[in-house]
């Protein structure tokens, strides 16, 4: 295969078809959560099809069956590491609105890079319903913050001070939000934790 899943896949919590072995997919899945350290690209496929660990169906299986059938096809893909490489950070944050088709949450997609390398991945679902894409892409992109900040103060262990950090968002809505504090009484129904943002700017 020359994706890890199609982009035409739904994965729902139907009660229609076949019941699966429920320890053995969630075998599988422990498997493969722990090939995305070193295979980031198959990382949201996993995480979504890890969802449905409780009551898996024929389908859920399927989807597996095809990361794997993904894997067999580019063992030559891997994170690279080259030596000498900087150690400027810089945060890439994104999300999907209401991507997931069971509950309809987003969610949040960060990576970290020291340099050129990859030094983290994040994918999680949002515990909360964003009713707008530059809501959802605002609480990733405070994600994002936390991890930066989080990084910038582990490399003062190792002697390494960074000044200006970077946080890289596709949403102008998101970034116009976080820039303006007069945006504020707009955003009320946004919990508060993701005004940390803001606060860290």
């Amino acid at each position: 295969m020359k994706t890890p899943m199609s982009s035409d896949t739904k994965l729902t919590k139907e009660e229609e078809g076949e019941y699966v072995d429920n320890t053995k997919y969630k075998g599988i899945i422990g498997n493969l959560l722990y090939l995305t350290t070193s295979r980031p690209d198959i990382m949201f496929s996993v995480c979504l099809c890890a969802r449905f660990q409780e009551d898996p169906k024929t389908y859920h299986l399927e989807a597996v069956k095809r990361i794997f059938r993904y894997i067999k096809g580019t063992t030559y893909l891997g994170v690279w590491y080259p030596k000498g490489s900087g150690v400027a950070i810089v945060v890439y944050a994104d999300s999907d609105h209401a991507g997931d088709y069971v509950d309809r949450k987003s969610t949040s997609g960060i990576c970290t890079f020291m340099g050129c390398c990859l030094t983290s991945l994040f994918l999680k679902k949002q515990t909360a319903l964003a009713i707008s894409i530059t809501e959802a892409e605002y609480v990733s992109a405070g994600k994002a913050c936390q991890q930066e900040l989080w990084m910038k103060q582990a490399l003062i262990d190792y002697d390494i001070r960074l000044d200006d950090l970077s946080i890289m968002c596709d949403n102008k809505g998101a970034i116009d939000l976080s820039k303006n504090p007069m945006q504020h009484p707009r955003t009320k129904h946004i919990k508060i934790r993701h005004h940390f943002l803001r606060d860290n700017l």
